[in-house]
């Protein structure tokens, strides 16, 4: 009888030779609320090293995937791993310590504080040193440009400076692995470009990224592979110029892609 514990190895995302060692696993992962199936039976894998973008129309159950990967509510039925370790059902502060953390569509920084102070949230995953977080915060801000703003109330920074602490933020609490809920989104190209080398730079510091996101030019030229969603299931994964010619997910966008536009 097979082990209900063991990792699953039917993943379509398992049948494309990709290079490094899988951190997260996503195991037949489904959501129900009440009536609503809003996940169903989601499989896919993020590798250390990669950028993958996670894609679909609205409503197809993205943000509902990175919910139940980091905690913030359990899958109802399915497993995810991170580091061959079951992580779900677990709350989403001990997830955060395991070493997975996340940003979320709408930035919340804590206004009254300072932007340090709002880094320094996350830091204090892995200490309760005061000195030590605000070491950690300072390095993290730096690396996203917004130092010389340190001290500065978090409510009185610009909506693209708010994103970039998000950032700052999650990166602070040292992940292993990076989940990006449409931290583009309101961004001018300016601030998106920048944004986007933020992101090479994770990646070659040797954090996974796992991005939801609109903007099709920019996933699509800055991931290495593609998971796409429709109405809670997964329908295809594969590099870009594969995955925009895939008859299922035109169909499901009501149209085509121009990766290069």
């Amino acid at each position: 009888m097979p082990d209900a514990d063991a990792p699953r190895s039917d993943s379509p995302d398992a049948d494309i030779d990709r290079d490094g060692e899988q951190i997260l696993s996503v195991e037949g992962v489904g959501k129900r609320f009440s009536g609503l199936q809003a996940l169903d039976d989601v499989d896919m894998t993020v590798n250390r090293g990669e950028i993958i973008g996670l894609i679909g129309p609205n409503g197809a159950g993205k943000t509902t995937l990175f919910n139940c990967i980091s905690g913030a509510f359990p899958p109802t039925s399915g497993t995810v791993r991170l580091d061959g370790e079951v992580i779900s059902g677990l709350p989403a502060h001990k997830i955060a310590r395991a070493g997975l953390a996340r940003t979320f569509q709408i930035t919340r920084p804590l206004e009254e504080l300072t932007v340090v102070e709002n880094a320094m949230v996350g830091a204090h995953i892995h200490t309760r040193r005061r000195s030590e977080a605000r070491e950690i915060a300072m390095e993290n801000l730096e690396f996203v440009g917004l130092a010389d703003k340190a001290e500065e109330e978090a409510g009185e920074l610009t909506v693209g400076a708010q994103k970039r602490l998000e950032l700052a933020r999650a990166i602070s609490t040292r992940p292993e692995i990076l989940l990006l809920d449409e931290i583009m989104a309101g961004l001018t190209p300016s601030e998106s470009k920048q944004m986007l080398d933020l992101f090479r730079q994770l990646r070659e510091r040797g954090t996974s990224l796992l991005i939801i996101e609109h903007d099709m030019k920019a996933i699509m030229n800055i991931s290495d592979y593609v998971k796409v969603l429709d109405q809670g299931k997964g329908i295809a994964f594969g590099a870009p110029e594969t995955v925009v010619e895939d008859d299922r997910v035109i169909e499901a966008y009501i149209g085509g892609f121009d990766v290069d536009a």
